[in-house]
């Protein structure tokens, strides 16, 4: 057996059924792997004692998930109501003006993924941003250059 696989089941065991442990486990394979590659499927699904596409099917629902490789940082722009209504759009535009890029797209030198998402769950201090995982309230397009700068910096 390997490490992974223990670590799954010991996961699973706090659950009353295996499908309930998907989500931390395949929280547990990206990060392992840095993102959600084919076999990462199968090792939970084998752990699980599920198949790879349902695996895959939970995976591909949740904007956390990373289906493609991402770049050593990722900047994340909340697009959900509320922060569409407080000009998300705006800053995503900023964003990609000042990264050259689209959402979606990692910098050429691999530094930097941007991604527009659903949601981050900071609906009343929008337009929010994850920068690696930490959140950024009240953002505008002309706090961009300073966050792309900072992120550059690391």
């Amino acid at each position: 057996m390997s490490d992974f696989a223990d670590e799954v089941r010991a996961i699973a065991s706090r659950f009353p059924d295996a499908r309930s442990a998907t989500i931390p486990a395949l929280r547990l394979a990206q990060e392992h792997h840095g993102w959600l590659p084919p076999q990462a499927f199968v090792e939970v699904a084998d752990a699980l004692g599920l198949t790879p596409a349902y695996c895959h099917a939970v995976a591909s629902f949740y904007d956390m998930f990373h289906l493609a490789p991402v770049g050593r940082h990722l900047v994340e722009v909340c697009t959900n109501l509320s922060c569409a209504l407080s000009g998300a759009q705006k800053v995503v535009d900023a964003f990609e003006a000042e990264l050259g890029l689209r959402a979606g797209e990692t910098t050429d030198d691999g530094a930097i993924t941007f991604r527009a998402v659903e949601c981050l769950g900071g609906c009343g201090y929008a337009t929010v941003v994850a920068v690696d995982n930490e959140y950024r309230q009240h953002v505008r397009p002309e706090d961009v250059p300073e966050i792309v700068e900072a992120v550059r910096g690391r």
